[in-house]
């Protein structure tokens, strides 16, 4: 069973190419104008063992708000269909995770029902062309597109770049074991019997 994803998507303010592979070894190719958008999908990749391909062109000299928006919903789109109807999934993750002076706690629920609850203050500062608001406003995409429920707290820590950076790796981590399959269950992991 495959579990990839091919995503394009073209509005008049983005055009964007993403390809997902679940069951990859964390090798990216990333190109999305947006430098440090690029430093944390390789490790969003790397940490969540997913092969990941982005390029993006998008309106930047606006601001690069709608490209990061954009491939937040490429990526939720990409990752809902990549794991079809979910049979045999763990379905949950979660990750607490160190970063020099940050310690942050990611949980992701694979239940079709999107919610973002982001308890993450990250100070208002711009890295390159990228505004650390754009964080949230990336996984609140995801979370929206991918359906999914995702909860980020970051318990304590000041530097920004360390912030956002354990974020995408908790965030990696906590979806790299929801996306696994387990051995144990082959079924739709609900009483439901549908995600």
């Amino acid at each position: 069973m495959s579990r990839t994803s091919r995503i394009n998507r073209a509005t008049a303010e983005t055009k964007i190419q993403l390809e997902l592979n679940l069951d990859g070894s964390g090798t990216s190719k990333i190109q999305t104008g947006v430098g440090f958008l690029d430093h944390m999908l390789t490790h969003l990749a790397k940490h969540g063992s997913f092969d990941l391909e982005v390029f993006a062109e998008g309106d930047l000299h606006i601001d690069s708000h709608h490209t990061v928006e954009d491939i937040g919903i490429c990526f939720g789109k990409a990752l809902s269909e990549a794991l079809g109807d979910k049979k045999g999934i763990r379905r949950y993750g979660d990750c607490t995770l160190p970063m020099d002076d940050v310690l942050i706690t990611s949980a992701v629920d694979l239940s079709g029902r999107p919610f973002l609850v982001w308890k993450a203050a990250i100070p208002n500062e711009t890295l390159g062309v990228f505004h650390s608001s754009l964080a949230e406003e990336f996984w609140r995409a995801v979370s929206s597109s991918g359906l999914l429920n995702l909860h980020v707290v970051a318990h304590h820590g000041s530097n920004t770049h360390h912030l956002i950076e354990a974020i995408f790796k908790s965030i990696a981590r906590s979806l790299r074991t929801a996306v696994e399959l387990d051995p144990r269950s082959a079924g739709i992991p609900s009483t439901k019997g549908v995600l």
